[in-house]
């Protein structure tokens, strides 16, 4: 894994290492459903890990010690976010389903409910904190990361002139991950209708797990059968939804995805696109 970042000095840093986790080395690790949990949670570490470490780069003064990429404040972190999310994504939503609805509806009436207060919820957060100027800086990153991947798998030379042409939306988004768990809530979630409120959480908090294996399957699934033209029916909504989690990036927020990607690309073994001012650039795949 790679992470570049964009120093004070204007130069960019690049932290790398090597992926060691079982979920990479060992074989079960890429067991359908398992490979699902350990790799939504290995990605929620290098992320915030990753947070962390631009975070201290932005404020490292010269001639300090090293920045560590480690510890216990990147994994109390993400332990805390994660609470903070099931709580406003999960209990939040089964608790308002629980009070606004009458008792003798049936669990997919209720589960229905419950997935369009939990959808609402998670719209409005995004739209919320893209009002963030910090929020909306991560979210142009996030843009150019999908241009730098969509530039790769299109063949096409890694070059902010080239990446810049293509579009911000990818079909392994985390954005369309999430609203794909929304949506798969709501099935898991129907037979498990309790009139107690406490067994109604627990339900929801023990089949988060099952909601997320299911998600990234259909995820890898789609994402290999994106020229089927009811999978690009099913995957629309996803990567419409990108449009509230990406901008459009600059120039120098370019050149850093294209600089992560790099080293990744080598360590792979795989060769980097070479240039070809014959060839047109390709147009990545959209809605």
């Amino acid at each position: 894994m790679a992470v570049a970042v964009r120093a004070p000095n204007g130069q960019i840093v690049v932290h790398e290492e090597p992926l060691t986790a079982a979920i990479f080395t060992q074989r079960w690790g890429q067991w359908p459903f398992v490979r699902g949990l350990g790799m939504l949670w290995t990605a929620l570490g290098l992320g915030m890990r990753a947070l962390l470490w631009s975070a201290d780069v932005a404020v490292k003064e010269e001639g300090a010690e090293e920045v560590k990429f480690s510890g216990p404040v990147a994994w109390t972190t993400v332990a805390a976010s994660l609470l903070l999310a099931v709580a406003l994504f999960f209990l939040l939503p089964t608790t308002a389903a629980k009070w606004l609805l009458p008792g003798d509806l049936n669990g997919l009436a209720v589960s229905l409910v419950e997935g369009v207060i939990r959808l609402a919820v998670f719209l409005l957060y995004l739209w919320g904190i893209g009002f963030m100027p910090e929020i909306r800086r991560v979210f142009a990153y996030h843009g150019a990361e999908h241009k730098a991947i969509n530039a790769f798998e299109a063949g096409q030379p890694l070059t902010p002139q080239v990446v810049a042409r293509f579009t911000t939306a990818h079909t392994r988004c985390g954005t369309s991950f999430l609203l794909s768990v929304m949506i798969i809530a709501v099935i898991i979630f129907a037979p498990f209708h309790f009139d107690n409120l406490f067994l109604r959480l627990i339900s929801r908090l023990a089949l988060i797990p099952v909601v997320a294996a299911i998600a990234y399957e259909f995820m890898r699934f789609s994402a290999g059968h994106v020229h089927w033209p009811w999978v690009r029916l099913l995957i629309a909504p996803g990567l419409a939804l990108q449009r509230l989690t990406t901008r459009e990036p600059d120039e120098p927020m370019l050149e850093c995805a294209i600089t992560a990607l790099k080293p990744v690309l080598s360590a792979d073994g795989v060769a980097e696109p070479a240039p070809d001012a014959t060839q047109p650039a390709a147009v990545a795949v959209t809605a």
